[in-house]
């Protein structure tokens, strides 16, 4: 008992001294977006660093307010708000819970949202950048942005 006791106190150690990180790594991004993807036989989306920069910077620019403002930017964008731990993985989860509402047959929309769902799965967009911010009031701002974007009227995500 006594050599493990120490083990123990080093391992709790350790716990607290390293905050996880879980569901909020660029892994954790892609592989939620990849799933969604996946089930659509759409291929896999890829991080990129020039796209995470760009979601950083505008997701900063919301921490006084964590209003969901679309940045009229140069990609496409899915922004998510959540207080708690709302982690990334539960932002894109947010997305893609839109899938019922998305209706291929007539390409749109019926009984409720579904952009931020046709946008994770668009064909045509095939890298990714996120960023998850603590904003001054307390709720988590989470931003993705796709290149190219997608959502064009009139045409499939996939």
């Amino acid at each position: 008992m006594s050599k493990i006791l120490p083990l123990l106190v080093y391992l709790v150690s350790l716990a607290l001294a390293h905050p996880s990180h879980a569901q909020n790594s660029q892994q954790d991004y892609l592989n939620a977006h990849n799933a969604a993807r996946s089930q659509v036989t759409v291929a896999n989306i890829i991080w990129d660093n020039t796209v995470a920069a760009y979601a950083l910077n505008y997701a900063n620019s919301r921490i006084s307010d964590c209003n969901l403002v679309h940045s009229n930017g140069p990609y496409g964008e899915n922004l998510a708000k959540g207080s708690g731990s709302f982690t990334g993985t539960a932002a894109v989860n947010l997305w893609v819970a839109e899938k019922p509402y998305y209706d291929y047959a007539s390409n749109s929309c019926v009984g409720g949202q579904c952009l931020h769902y046709t946008q994770v799965v668009w064909r045509n967009s095939v890298r990714v950048g996120c960023a998850r911010v603590k904003c001054t009031n307390g709720w988590w701002f989470v931003s993705c942005n796709y290149d190219p974007p997608g959502n064009y009227i009139g045409e499939r995500p996939y």
